[in-house]
């Protein structure tokens, strides 16, 4: 499966942005997609997960209650909406996907990934 990011920017703390995640190869309903991100001078991290076949998302506690992650079957694409935004979530977004049908927060069970989207946040 082939996936492209986008939807990154500069925006004030506070603000919000949707970051997109074009699939194509295979349909995202049938895979768990996640979000990680990863600053400068910092390990890729966890953000958000989701898994249709369980009907299941999971978050970082970082980001729980301010970032939803969601799926558009029709586009083949995977969202994820940052509403109430910090300058620590400043960093470089990367889509990927997994073959399991569970919901998948390590990194290195993931087989594809995006390109990555910078998002930086202002204070």
């Amino acid at each position: 499966v082939q996936l492209q990011a986008s939807g990154g920017g500069l925006v004030q703390a506070g603000g919000s942005l949707r970051l997109s995640c074009a699939a194509s190869g295979r349909t995202v309903s049938n895979l768990s997609m996640g979000w990680f991100r990863q600053a400068p001078g910092k390990g890729r991290e966890f953000v958000a997960a989701v898994s249709w076949s369980e009907s299941s998302a999971y978050y970082a506690d970082s980001v729980k209650g301010r970032f939803i992650i969601s799926g558009d079957n029709a586009k083949n694409t995977v969202y994820l909406q940052m509403n109430s935004l910090k300058p620590e979530d400043t960093a470089v977004y990367y889509c990927a996907a997994s073959g399991s049908n569970r919901v998948v927060i390590e990194s290195w069970k993931y087989n594809n990934w995006g390109q990555g989207t910078q998002v930086t946040v202002s204070s």
